[in-house]
């Protein structure tokens, strides 16, 4: 299954431009790897003359020993559509309803996934 991840509330606290605190995700995103999916890094980052924002969520990744299959696109879609949407089977993003969130004043102000219950509605979806 191909998975396509929001970076700032989702894998990591909202600090932008800063990288933000752990949330948990990390052994989850793994575990999700290690069951054969793959993983899209599917961010509003970007780089500029301003910062290299995006290189640093994917620094993040790389620093953490966790694969990603692409950055902000699907590269398999490109053979039966056009469209710019990054096409996945599943989205985790913290703006996305339903997801479950949790506010932890002493890692950040601004509420963010909770990893605990997110792995339990992939086990419930059987995705691990």
């Amino acid at each position: 299954m191909v998975i396509a991840l929001d970076f700032d509330g989702t894998v990591v606290s909202h600090e932008f431009p800063a990288i933000g605190k752990d949330i948990g995700a990390i052994p989850i995103l793994k575990e999700l790897i290690e069951n054969g999916h793959k993983l899209i890094l599917y961010t509003m980052r970007s780089d500029s003359e301003a910062g290299y924002y995006l290189l640093d969520a994917i620094n993040w990744f790389y620093k953490n020993d966790i694969e990603l299959y692409s950055i902000q696109e699907n590269p398999e879609q490109h053979h039966w559509t056009t469209s710019p949407k990054c096409y996945a089977q599943l989205y985790i993003d913290d703006a996305a309803l339903g997801i479950p969130l949790k506010i932890d004043k002493s890692i950040s102000e601004k509420p963010f996934v909770d990893w605990i219950k997110v792995k339990e509605l992939l086990k419930e979806m059987e995705i691990i």
